[in-house]
């Protein structure tokens, strides 16, 4: 009768660590898949970026800075993203200062009535505006999902399962210090 009782008790105690560890893995997977749809999102606004710059430079010209620096996030940005070794906050860094420098060419395109009225500007702010929305809906997700992964990676009784398999905690999508203030533009 011993034994039965001993047999159940390690039975529960084995399936409570398969359904840990099961959850552990499907939080870090959806973790992974967060990070893709954000890299996705970020991958179509690098792709739309040096057409809004040329559609902007043709009644801009003489405001070459705002687009070097347009050039040079940009490019910081691809190389993020094709460098294995780059950990997700280089990758954040790289894709705020993108976003900082595209406000500067919003706000230097604003200063240009004719370039607002032309269509092809319009097309093209219009789509950059919708995959921001996708940009910022995805980063919410993915640190949502990362924040139910930590939970369980450090509350007990997950925690033990979690420190037996070597999860680690994932790391949030933040907004860089210079990246909450509000960018000064001057003409």
């Amino acid at each position: 009768m011993a034994w039965i009782i001993v047999a159940v008790i390690v039975a529960v105690i084995v399936l409570w660590a398969v359904f840990a560890y099961n959850s552990l893995v499907a939080l870090r997977n959806r973790v992974n898949n967060g990070w893709a749809q954000i890299d996705v999102q970020l991958k179509q606004r690098s792709d739309l970026i040096p057409n809004l710059v040329e559609t902007v430079k043709g009644y801009a010209a003489h405001e070459s800075e705002v687009f070097t620096q347009v050039t040079r996030a940009r490019a910081g940005a691809v190389a993020a993203a094709n460098n294995p070794d780059a950990t997700r906050q280089d990758r954040a860094a790289a894709e705020n200062a993108l976003s900082r420098a595209l406000v500067s060419l919003q706000a230097t395109a604003e200063a240009y009535p004719q370039l607002k009225a032309n269509q092809n500007f319009l097309d093209l702010q219009a789509q950059l505006s919708q995959i921001e929305q996708k940009i910022a809906y995805a980063r919410q997700f993915y640190n949502d999902v990362v924040m139910k992964f930590n939970t369980s990676t450090e509350t007990v009784p997950s925690n033990i399962i979690a420190g037996m398999f070597h999860f680690e905690k994932a790391q949030y999508f933040e907004a860089d210090d210079s990246a909450r203030q509000a960018p000064r533009v001057s003409f």
